[in-house]
């Protein structure tokens, strides 16, 4: 079982929108996928609720993260998808040590940019692997992504932060699907952003994979040992 933390101290970074649109994605593939509304706003409860009776798999945190995460595996669910608050509350703590990647959405404003910094320092602190999504970012024109967005790369490349190769795109789609109590892979209103999603489940799923390797021959090199 894999576990996804969206996580940012930043009010407004997009980690409901994120993990909202991603679980969709999954979702359609196999519907083996929880997901965990730990943010008091209940923006992901409220979203899943309009869904009726096409409703994701939800709870809200009540006796732990750890709690839910065990209970989860017990019963065969695949992909964990945790929406956290916008601070540095146990719970959050206890998401990104639970997780096995931690995403952390990332608007281009130098107080957005700031603000990722705590969680990655906690993340590295409890050796969880995690990576910024830069989101909301201004159109690429010819394949070229704007100046903002090589500005804040090549800041986070200083700090050695893992970054998503792609951008999520400051679209309309995105917030209209959610209104609609859709994902975008479920409208396909905007192919554009729909393949954003792809692409960006896509990253996830190689690292992952990666990281599960890596794990696995940790665990290889202790039993030898």
């Amino acid at each position: 079982m894999n576990v996804l933390a969206f996580a940012s101290r930043k009010g407004g970074a997009g980690k409901s929108t994120l993990a909202a649109h991603l679980a969709v994605h999954v979702y359609r593939m196999t519907r083996a996928c929880l997901l965990v509304d730990d943010d008091p706003q209940g923006s992901l409860t409220l979203w899943n609720e309009l869904r009726a009776e096409y409703a994701l798999p939800l709870k809200t945190v009540k006796r732990g993260i750890a709690h839910i995460v065990k209970k989860a595996e017990r019963r065969g669910v695949k992909w964990i998808f945790i929406d956290t608050p916008p601070n540095a509350s146990v719970s959050v703590i206890e998401a990104i040590e639970a997780a096995t990647l931690v995403i952390i959405p990332c608007r281009l404003g130098l107080f957005d940019i700031d603000a990722v910094q705590e969680t990655i320092a906690f993340a590295r602190q409890v050796g969880t692997p995690y990576a910024v999504v830069i989101n909301a970012a201004p159109p690429k024109r010819q394949e070229i992504e704007a100046p903002a967005v090589a500005s804040a790369r090549s800041y986070l490349a200083h700090l050695e932060v893992p970054v998503w190769g792609g951008q999520i795109t400051h679209r309309a789609s995105f917030l209209l699907a959610l209104g609609e109590a859709d994902g975008v892979k479920e409208s396909m209103s905007d192919p554009c952003s729909a393949g954003e999603i792809a692409g960006l489940w896509s990253a996830i799923e190689k690292s992952v994979k990666v990281i599960n390797g890596a794990r696995d021959k940790a665990a290889m090199h202790r039993v030898a040992a």
